[in-house]
């Protein structure tokens, strides 16, 4: 049997490492700063804004802030094999994320070195702060059971994959991980989410895992089959020595107390990691403080604007430094994959410094990302501009929520609408409006891919003046003020749809 104890040790450097974010926050994101500037100098971003010639981070602060919008030209130019673009050499990686504006989906480049020194140094330090957290563990007497997503070729570039981010991480592992960790790379990968749940299933049942990584959502249709095929009523009848879920995507809430009711063993713990496409930046540090470090001696340069000044057309931006707690920010990062000062679109909120803690707050926009999907408000809008030409109806006001995962898995969104003009026929609206939605949002459609995840959406009819009445109440009638499209929680919802009830 393999030592946890023993293998534990190896980790111990790391973990002195990370006690320096105590004192040397300062320090250590100037090195990261710049080491990146460097680097990047002879691209042709570098030369653009003159990287060569910075010295501090007031040079820095005249780059214009970035979307994706902004280097989508350049992000495709590199898809097709241009080098030295925004980083220098080649980039053979693009992590598939949900879409702006006007595209289903966003590329976002994954560098060799934003691998190794971003999201591989992520999942290393993942296991070395659980290990000091939980000093007795024995996840190395067994095997990690990682959920990932699959890949596919990017254009014709020889050797260029595009795909999802965990797809991309476990192409390129360590062939040592693989001795540790199931399934075989081979049904990790595979494309077609039904198939890879049942062979992950009869694959890993007589497995000894220890330890589970993935999206919760994602994680649970697994749970699931698994139970179904061996007739278990908890996991930890079936994996008894499992004792950790290391968990990112979408917020654990929704799902923590369905956990608990299929994984009953006292020794589980679950612990929080914010891994997103773009880069690995948080992880929790203590299990029982739901706030997340930020990991600031990675390949990654923060940078935070207050949420009230992001529509400014100059908002004050400030380094890591300069944050207050308990203030919403905007996050914004400059990576060795090539971002540079990028707005990511999640809002952060600082719980404390020294070591520098945050919880993430939210989005930019509105939006519902309940289990992994991501959906804006212009999606919306655009789904509904397509049901209402395909049934002849006119919607007056709007607002959607999530319901979240009942006992059997089942979850959708719920949207409350109030038509000026019924549609024809209203099942034909709701099926429009849910196939309008995959075809505008990729996350949307992977996650409503047979049902599997996500079910059809639902559709209540709103009585006439629904919205009216609820702004009103609220004193918010007038204005600037406006009916919340998207919530990633049900409490406005709620609270409409009791309201509904009253002529």
């Amino acid at each position: 049997m393999v030592s946890t104890q023993l293998i534990g040790k190896l980790f111990v450097p790391r973990q002195k490492a990370v006690d320096l974010y105590d004192t040397r926050a300062e320090e250590l994101q100037e090195q990261v700063f710049h080491r990146l500037i460097q680097r990047a100098a002879q691209t042709e971003w570098g030369r653009r804004y003159n990287y060569g010639g910075m010295k501090s981070y007031t040079d820095f602060s005249r780059v214009p802030i970035q979307t994706y919008e902004d280097i989508k030209g350049d992000v495709d130019r590199m898809r097709h094999g241009e080098r030295d673009v925004l980083w220098p050499g080649k980039v053979n990686w693009y992590a598939k994320s949900s879409g702006t504006t006007n595209d289903k989906s966003k590329f976002i480049p994954v560098s060799r070195e934003g691998l190794k020194n971003i999201h591989y140094k992520g999942g290393t330090d993942a296991v070395a702060l659980y290990l000091r957290s939980n000093p007795n563990s024995r996840m190395f007497s067994g095997k990690g059971l990682i959920l990932g997503g699959s890949h596919s070729p990017n254009y014709n570039v020889k050797d260029s994959l595009v795909g999802d981010l965990s797809a991309i991480l476990i192409q390129n592992i360590h062939p040592l991980a693989n001795l540790i960790r199931v399934p075989s790379k081979e049904i990790a990968l595979l494309s077609e989410f039904e198939e890879k749940v049942e062979r992950i299933a009869d694959t890993t049942i007589h497995k000894n895992v220890t330890n589970l990584s993935g999206v919760p959502s994602w994680m649970l249709a697994v749970i699931k089959r698994i139970l179904e095929k061996t007739g278990a009523k908890t996991l930890d009848e079936v994996w008894p020595q499992l004792e950790v879920f290391f968990h990112g995507g979408v917020c654990f809430t929704p799902y923590r107390e369905q956990y608990r009711q299929l994984i009953r063993s006292p020794r589980m713990h679950y612990m929080e990691t914010y891994n997103a496409s773009e880069g690995f930046f948080g992880l929790q540090n203590d299990l029982s403080d739901p706030a997340m470090e930020l990991m600031i001696d990675y390949d990654v340069f923060y940078e935070f604007i207050p949420l009230e000044e992001l529509e400014n057309p100059a908002p004050h931006i400030v380094p890591l430094t300069g944050v207050e707690v308990g203030r919403n920010y905007a996050l914004v990062i400059s990576t060795s994959c090539g971002l540079w000062r990028y707005i990511i679109g999640d809002t952060v909120k600082f719980t404390q410094k020294n070591p520098y803690k945050f919880i993430i707050s939210g989005r930019t926009k509105s939006f519902i990302n309940a289990f992994g999907e991501e959906l804006m408000v212009d999606n919306a809008d655009k789904g509904l501009a397509q049901a209402c030409a395909a049934t002849g109806a006119q919607v007056l006001d709007y607002s959607a929520a999530p319901v979240f995962m009942d006992a059997n898995a089942q979850c959708r969104h719920q949207w409350l609408i109030e038509f000026s003009t019924m549609p024809d026929n209203l099942e034909k609206f709701r099926d429009t409006l849910d196939m309008a939605l995959q075809s505008i949002n990729s996350d949307y459609e992977a996650k409503r891919h047979k049902d599997i995840t996500l079910q059809k959406l639902e559709i209540i009819v709103a009585r006439p003046g629904l919205f009216h009445d609820w702004l009103k109440q609220k004193g918010k009638l007038g204005g600037q003020h406006k009916v919340p499209r998207l919530s990633n929680n049900r409490d406005l919802i709620e609270d409409m749809l009791a309201l509904n009830q009253h002529n």
